[in-house]
């Protein structure tokens, strides 16, 4: 049995990530442990002595040991496994503790923000293992997964990456009873749709022509399938809603370097939008000069 992460929800969430993340590791049967992190920063020694501001640090982790324990109480889960964690940067800490001891999957709810890389692009970037990010504003009466795959993918890495997001958009089908849908993406920016050069049906038919292979091996009926020509970010949000999707499965680059930290991805992108819960699988790190 697998080992699943719960991040404990920010003050400002409506959804209770704690609650949600008990109820996807009941149904994927992993176990689950919940982090719940605390920070405060201390000026230094001309106004706190290390030993005060010692003395700060554990009234504020034994007030958050308390806070967490009492909510587990109430969800009748006080066997669930509870670790108080000090840490400046959470992403630093779910990245590596997650990676190092074996977890399957984080859950967390995401932090909406207009600061500049905000701690869930942090995440999307760094963690080894699928990060689930909740929605706080979920679409009601949620009856299927939509899984998004690039089919034109040449690389190695891309095609695993889709392999991944297949597997895991399954495996989630299976255990909620929810229906499975499959959408490919023709980037197509709107500056280039506006120009109306291109035949954006015919570019859709000529997908299907491409692909169709490769989508008889997913089993997925037609109807389940659906290739768009647009903006991704923008047809995955209106894809989902049509769909009333509880889970969006996408793939996402990891990026280190200067630039990793200033270039967004599609991954990043969606999550301005989408209602759904989104299910990032990432790929290996790749190097970003």
């Amino acid at each position: 049995m697998g080992k699943l992460f719960i991040i404990e929800q920010h003050e400002e969430a409506n959804t209770d990530a704690i609650a949600k993340g008990l109820e996807v590791a009941e149904l994927l049967g992993k176990q689950p442990q919940v982090f719940a992190y605390c920070y405060e920063y201390f000026s230094g020694d001309d106004y706190y002595s290390p030993r005060l501001a010692g003395a700060a640090q554990q009234r504020l982790m034994k007030e958050k040991q308390a806070e967490v324990s009492a909510h587990l109480k109430e969800l009748d889960a006080e066997d669930v496994p509870l670790h108080i964690i000090w840490s400046k940067y959470l992403y630093e800490h779910v990245s590596n503790h997650a990676g190092r001891y074996g977890f399957d999957m984080v859950v967390k709810t995401v932090h909406q923000s207009e600061h500049f890389l905000p701690t869930d692009w942090h995440l999307i970037r760094s963690t080894k293992v699928p990060l689930m990010l909740l929605s706080d504003n979920p679409i009601k009466k949620a009856s299927s997964i939509l899984m998004a795959v690039d089919l034109d993918a040449r690389s190695q890495q891309k095609q695993r990456l889709n392999q991944l997001v297949l597997q895991h958009g399954r495996q989630l089908a299976e255990a909620s009873g929810a229906k499975l849908h499959l959408a490919h993406i023709i980037r197509v920016p709107k500056v280039i749709r506006d120009l109306e050069v291109l035949n954006l049906h015919e570019m859709v038919k000529s997908a299907w022509r491409k692909h169709q292979a490769m989508l008889d091996q997913t089993g997925l009926p037609k109807e389940q399938i659906h290739i768009i020509a647009g903006d991704p970010d923008l047809c995955l949000y209106q894809l989902s809603c049509r769909l009333k999707s509880d889970y969006l499965v996408i793939g996402a680059r990891q990026r280190q370097g200067l630039m990793g930290r200033v270039i967004g991805n599609t991954a990043e992108q969606i999550l301005r939008r989408v209602r759904s819960n989104v299910l990032v699988i990432p790929t290996d790190e790749e190097q970003t000069s």
